[in-house]
């Protein structure tokens, strides 16, 4: 049994709730080791299929993974609401964090003058029959959308609460437990760490620069994908933007595959420096997902979505029972924050201070014969042997970086290092710590 938290309950919800319990106030850690179905059975004196049941039930929520030989672990974001300190572990004093995946503050636009220009437009207060998505704003998207080569001609829209949120809709919209969902590895933890809570099953693929590898996306459409997840530019972690070339493709196989659920997320937008390069629609279910959070500021929790009529009507319609819509406040400043010219300018500026930060790092590692991937967005990649050690030895050096370990299922191990902070005279240093890190002196690679 472990030393951190004493397990009880005599059966599977019972275990399952003592189980969670420790998550939710922290006596189990990130990546904790639960005890072995047959060690936790044999201590509390039940069966080993009701202990089976309860590591099952906690599986399908999102709150333990198993990982062959490493056993059964805590997740490293459990879906279950923990203490605010345990939410993310914090950094310790003293170390720069590049860890965030956020965008730079200081390049963000000010919202107080498009906020005033809302509040002067802004008619009578909204009802419940009234408040919903705002044809103004579906209007402005599609050819806002088309003028970037997005193929919405004939979408239907819906505005969300963000990027996962948009996603999580078409999943549940199409998708029941235990199907399979195809994603990116390594790819961005929020949607595996929310496939896990939905109760689906990760299928990966692998990734190269050009986006999904063809070979790699094809076996697991064989693998019995329901449906794919794929990001359409400045992937996350490795930066990968989907060429002309390979969204050809992925649409050839996708072809064979009418049943599969298609999701493009652009949660870069218009940060992007790549124009995109669309895969859908090519079946019969289709979503296309565009964030405000990346240029505009992760507060603006609210995306637009087109797809195809039905998908989109489901999103829609569960909507409409729950939530009901995304304020139209926020709506209306997303369009005055679309139709600003100062605001585009802005945004247009730090889509270039990201571009000159993200190269200048990228190519520095690369100079000392380390190899780092970041052709798009606010992160770069490098592939390290051993991440526990890459890590140590970042923060030895002065900075906490993300581990591997949350963006990958199969996929090789590294670490990634968000850019949006960094200023131009930091690239140098960082560049020599990510260097001595990977390949110490010691295997004769010269720390210039």
């Amino acid at each position: 049994m472990s030393g951190q938290y004493q397990v009880t309950g005599e059966t599977a919800a019972e275990i399952s709730a003592s189980i969670e319990a420790g998550v939710l106030r922290g006596d189990w850690v990130s990546g904790a080791a639960l005890p072995s179905v047959r060690v936790l059975a044999g201590a509390l004196h039940v069966s080993p299929a009701t202990v089976a049941k309860a590591y099952q039930e906690l599986r399908q929520r999102g709150v333990i993974e198993t990982e062959g030989r490493r056993g059964t672990r805590v997740r490293s974001r459990p879906a279950v609401a923990v203490p605010r300190s345990g939410a993310r572990s914090p950094v310790p004093a003293g170390l720069r964090d590049l860890s965030t995946g956020e965008p730079d503050v200081r390049l963000l636009p000010p919202l107080g003058p498009s906020l005033a220009v809302v509040a002067e437009q802004t008619g009578a207060p909204q009802g419940y029959a009234t408040a919903v998505t705002m044809p103004e704003l579906i209007d402005a998207a599609r050819p806002r959308l088309l003028g970037q080569g997005i193929p919405v001609e004939h979408a239907d829209f819906a505005v969300t609460a963000g990027a996962l949120d948009s996603i999580e809709r078409v999943l549940t919209a199409h998708l029941r437990q235990g199907d399979a969902v195809a994603v990116e590895d390594p790819g961005w933890a929020g949607i595996i760490d929310l496939i896990a809570a939905l109760g689906l099953r990760v299928l990966p693929f692998a990734v190269d620069e050009e986006g999904p590898v063809p070979e790699s996306f094809a076996a697991a459409l064989q693998a019995g994908a329901r449906a794919v997840v794929i990001t359409v530019r400045a992937q996350n972690p490795t930066g990968a933007t989907v060429s002309a070339q390979r969204a050809v493709q992925l649409r050839e196989l996708l072809s064979g595959s009418p049943e599969v659920v298609v999701i493009e997320d652009d949660h870069a937008a218009e940060l992007a420096e790549q124009a995109p390069h669309c895969v859908g629609p090519v079946t019969k279910s289709w979503a296309f997902v565009r964030s405000a959070s990346k240029p505009f500021g992760p507060d603006l929790r609210i995306s637009v979505l087109a797809g195809d009529e039905t998908t989109v009507a489901r999103v829609v319609g569960r909507m409409r029972i729950g939530m009901g819509w995304v304020s139209t406040t926020l709506q209306r400043l997303l369009l005055r924050l679309w139709e600003d010219p100062e605001v585009t300018a802005q945004v247009a500026t730090a889509a270039e201070a990201y571009k000159r930060r993200r190269r200048g790092l990228r190519d520095a590692i690369r100079a000392y014969g380390v190899p780092a991937h970041g052709d798009s967005g606010i992160n770069v990649w490098i592939p390290v042997p051993d991440e526990t050690q890459a890590v140590a030895a970042m923060r030895d050096a002065g900075y906490a970086v993300a581990p591997g370990s949350l963006f990958r299922v199969r996929s090789a191990p590294g670490i990634r290092i968000t850019i949006s902070s960094l200023d131009d005279e930091d690239i140098p240093e960082l560049a020599r710590a990510v260097a001595a890190a990977v390949r110490p002196p010691a295997t004769g690679v010269p720390m210039r």
